[in-house]
């Protein structure tokens, strides 16, 4: 297991490998010195599930410790293992290598060896699906992915997908292009009865961090804020950055002051009492959202994220998009129209319908069934190639 050095895609593997190793497989798990004790507390605690340290350049272990200007060099930094992933490849000989988006020369390096690849996607297959497919890569048919290519759906998508991209959503995808190479099988964290159309038109086809501006801060903040609602508002800083003084020049002036009393801590540490969760559309943060009782509002930023946030709100009505403009502005009366859509005016439509979406869902992806299922077909899959 090799992910991409940020920890929603540690906890994907993590969680992929703990399932397996319950089917009897071994694990090993390759990472930067620094997270092995995080990933060693969520993995399975068994001599077949080992994690080796990886060499890293410089000290980078992971995009918390990075400034957003340098969250590219991480990439870089991966690349530079190559030797050293080679070495252990030689010495573990797993039938496997389940790699991130990130080495699109560990395949290739791979098969050298006479191992099998298999990239594991931790996002969604919707955004894989406008992605990574053939017509989308680099130099198809002459030519090189554009802009414009970007902004609507590859040929051949699902006719019943009314996927589109804003401008700043298709400029965001752009870098993604070079990354992605050969190998030998591709992993959803998914299902057909979430993602049927985008998983089968995968299947028949075959970066840079973002942070809120200033005004972008100020104006979640004010929609927020005029809710009336109780809330708690959750802001990440580049880790360079004294975050206490960063909160008090971005938030709204007197903010602080004017809602001290909506956050109350009783109200927080009680499931009940949290109703609804505004987040930038992150698999993770999806999946985990869908399985609660938090109502869903959606306000994407980056890569995946804008497909993720098209598939709850468009195609299972599971949850909000807060509205924005082309260019991806957006303004404090657009986060209280969606916050109140399914906070204050669940009792008629369109709340109420996504509410009854969102619980539907809830109960699927909370069968343990249906979930065991996905891994044991998985596992049957792998040995059959392997």
């Amino acid at each position: 297991m090799f992910p991409f050095l940020a920890f929603g895609h540690f906890n994907a593997f993590v969680q992929l490998s703990n399932k397996l190793f319950y089917h009897g497989v071994s694990i090993t798990f390759l990472s930067a010195a620094s997270n092995i004790p995080r990933i060693k507390s969520t993995l399975n605690l068994n001599p077949a599930i080992t994690v080796i340290p990886l060499h890293l350049p410089n000290g980078i272990t992971s995009t918390a410790e990075l400034p957003p200007h340098l969250a590219g060099k991480l990439i870089l930094a991966i690349d530079l293992t190559q030797s050293h992933v080679k070495s252990l490849l030689l010495e573990l000989k797993p039938h496997y290598v389940f790699l991130d988006f990130a080495q699109n020369w560990l395949p290739k390096l791979a098969s050298e060896l006479e191992i099998k690849s298999v990239r594991f996607v931790s996002f969604s297959a919707i955004s894989d699906s406008c992605i990574n497919v053939p017509s989308r890569l680099a130099g198809v048919e002459g030519r090189n992915i554009t802009f414009d290519d970007l902004k609507k759906p590859p040929p051949g998508y699902p006719k019943k997908s009314n996927i589109s991209l804003k401008a700043f959503e298709a400029m965001d995808l752009m870098f993604l292009f070079k990354r992605f190479g050969e190998k030998n099988l591709t992993v959803f964290r998914s299902c057909k009865e979430i993602e049927e159309p985008y998983l089968d038109y995968i299947e028949k086809q075959f970066g840079k961090l973002k942070f809120l501006n200033d005004d972008q801060i100020k104006e979640v903040a004010s929609g927020l804020e005029l809710t009336g609602l109780p809330f708690v508002l959750v802001l990440n800083f580049p880790s360079n950055l004294s975050a206490k003084a960063e909160l008090e020049r971005a938030l709204p002036k007197e903010f602080l002051e004017r809602v001290k009393n909506r956050g109350l801590q009783q109200l927080m540490l009680k499931h009940s009492s949290v109703g609804c969760h505004l987040g930038h559309g992150g698999f993770n943060s999806v999946v985990e959202a869908l399985t609660s009782d938090c109502e869903l509002v959606l306000l994407p930023f980056k890569a995946d994220q804008f497909f993720n946030a098209k598939l709850i709100a468009k195609d299972l009505e599971a949850g909000i998009e807060g509205n924005r403009s082309e260019d991806g502005n957006f303004k404090k009366e657009d986060i209280l129209k969606a916050v109140k859509t399914i906070m204050v005016e669940d009792d008629k439509e369109p709340g109420k319908h996504i509410k009854e979406n969102h619980m539907k869902w809830k109960e699927f992806l909370s069968n343990k069934g249906i979930q065991n299922k996905f891994i044991t077909d998985l596992v049957a899959q792998l040995k059959s190639i392997a």
